[in-house]
């Protein structure tokens, strides 16, 4: 039987975004505060992910050899250096959270049967790569806190409470929501990156989190006056205004998860061509219980 198997791992680096090639100034206007001298330090958590049947033993990998080669290869020469320096991949191409993640891959791969890297550079950002030559995925998570109300405008009082239980209460309700936007791209030889996270997350703040932020969706949002904001439809509705903005910052976005309570979140993925609600066909609902 197929299965995958994932192992946790962390490290402590520090690095700095800068080319020697560019002056001060260009290097500055680039990499903002990343460019800055001698750099600066996050606590990495990392994933490590394997596939394969199971064995005898009832597994795909042992565990113990695995965290063996993840420490020999990877946490050991990585754990309290400055990336810049310690490999030489870096010294070709900027130690970004996305190409730290490819070269892990690189360094792991005649060892182990990867299938997916994962890379924590703090809990709101992360990259994943999956042996995919330059391509990789970013992940930058917000939040924002919004009243709604579940009821059909067409129904009555009694008829949406048939469907949407104490969620169509008149007067509503609210969330504080938790927002991922994950972005796919190639990542730059040079620079390490996809895309610019700087302008990512300025369009993130300015289409979704500061126009959703403290409203009542129903009322306030044009699109909901007709839609009802469920955390499906609200997904919908980002993904739909970011879809055209990350295309232009040269990335395409691959998916938008919407964490509505600790209970219930969604996904859409938005590799469809189509706009608009038939992207609704592409969500997928999670009940964490």
């Amino acid at each position: 039987m197929q299965c995958i198997v994932n192992r946790r791992a962390q490290f402590s680096a520090s690095h700095r975004y800068w080319l020697p090639e560019l002056s001060e100034a260009e290097n500055t206007q680039r990499f903002g505060l990343c460019a800055r001298t001698p750099g600066h330090g996050h606590n990495y958590v990392l994933y490590v992910s394997l596939a394969g049947e199971l064995d005898e033993y009832g597994m795909v990998q042992n565990l113990s050899e695995v965290k063996q080669v993840i420490k020999r290869e990877v946490t050991s020469q990585l754990d309290f250096s400055y990336l810049n320096d310690v490999w030489t991949e870096f010294q070709q191409t900027l130690p970004t959270t996305e190409n730290i993640a490819r070269v892990i891959w690189q360094r792991l791969a005649p060892y182990l049967p990867l299938v997916r890297i994962q890379l924590f550079e703090h809990p709101e950002l992360w990259a994943e790569y999956q042996g995919n030559d330059m391509e990789a995925y970013l992940t930058l998570s917000t939040h924002f806190s919004a009243a709604h109300r579940l009821a059909r405008p067409d129904l009555s009082y009694e008829e949406n409470s048939e469907i949407y239980g104490k969620c169509a209460r008149p007067h509503g309700h609210g969330h504080n929501y938790h927002l991922e936007i994950t972005v796919k791209g190639d990542i730059d030889q040079r620079t390490g990156m996809l895309v610019d996270l700087g302008a990512l997350q300025q369009i993130v703040d300015d289409l979704v989190v500061e126009p959703l932020d403290h409203t009542f969706l129903n009322k306030d949002i044009t699109y909901f006056a007709e839609v009802v904001p469920t955390a499906e439809n609200i997904a919908v509705y980002i993904s739909n205004l970011l879809r055209s903005p990350v295309q232009e910052l040269g990335a395409t976005l691959h998916k938008v998860k919407l964490i509505e309570s600790p209970n219930n979140s969604c996904e859409i993925y938005c590799n469809q061509t189509a706009e608009g609600v038939s992207d609704r066909e592409s969500e997928v609902r999670e009940l964490v219980h």
